[in-house]
């Protein structure tokens, strides 16, 4: 069975890179345009060009896959499992508390939707060589190696892309769409709580979200929104026994 894994913001697969060695599977890491991927001409870079792009992908396997989301990335997964069931054997995705009301981005997310506070921002975030752009993902909680690999990919392309696809979905957007989160239930579905991520809503919304979609959560306690570089041999663990459990 091939697993796909699917990376957010502001960063690129290699934070897939410890995870994936601890797996004994069939990986594939995709990387979303401007994310690791030169930004298409044309490419609009809105939530939902990401879907359609994931959904795309996923059409050249010739078989449904088990479809890992994290970041931004979780939510192009659960578009994807809306949008084509028939792609998907079964999906993770730990950003599912953006879909329930009273979900709130979070401090960044809020400048990067900001006209001119984001381009600022974003250029101060992406300054500099690599090194130093490696000691600010270490700063947000990257650790080596995965902070130096990041970095080579960050730039004035991948900045733009994340204030398109930032300012494509404004407050209150992402919980009008989980109208729909139900939906996802068509497919067995995990949720990864990493305890400490401040940036995916409380435990408590995200644990409420996974059950509207009718998917498994469980509780990552210790961990941040880093938690496939914090600890890979837990997440595998993880993702092994909910595959394990689809047979």
């Amino acid at each position: 069975m091939t697993t796909v894994f699917v990376h957010g913001v502001p960063v690129t697969s290699a934070v897939w890179t410890p995870l994936s060695t601890e797996l004994r599977r069939d990986v594939v890491r995709l990387s979303p345009p401007g994310f690791g991927a030169a930004l298409p001409a044309g490419f609009g870079a809105t939530f939902l060009d990401y879907r359609d792009w994931l959904v795309g992908e996923l059409a050249h396997f010739t078989t449904p896959v088990d479809l890992v989301g994290h970041d931004f990335g979780g939510g192009y997964v659960l578009e994807a499992v809306l949008a084509r069931p028939d792609l998907v054997r079964s999906w993770v995705s730990d950003t599912v508390g953006g879909y329930e009301p009273g979900f709130t981005w979070h401090e960044i997310a809020k400048i990067w939707q900001k006209p001119g506070d984001g381009e600022r921002h974003l250029e101060e975030t992406f300054a500099g060589d690599v090194a130093a752009r490696t000691a600010r993902m270490i700063e947000w909680g990257i650790p080596e190696p995965a902070a130096g690999a990041v970095a080579l990919g960050q730039g004035p392309e991948m900045a733009r892309a994340i204030l398109a696809l930032y300012r494509s979905v404004p407050e209150n957007t992402l919980a009008e769409r989980g109208r729909r989160l139900p939906e996802a239930a068509a497919r067995p579905g995990l949720v990864p709580v990493a305890t400490d991520d401040v940036t995916a809503g409380s435990v408590a919304l995200r644990h409420r979200a996974a059950e509207r979609a009718g998917a498994r959560a469980v509780d990552l306690d210790g961990l941040g929104h880093w938690w496939m570089l914090q600890d890979p041999a837990r997440a595998a663990r993880m993702l092994s026994d909910f595959w394990d459990g689809l047979s």
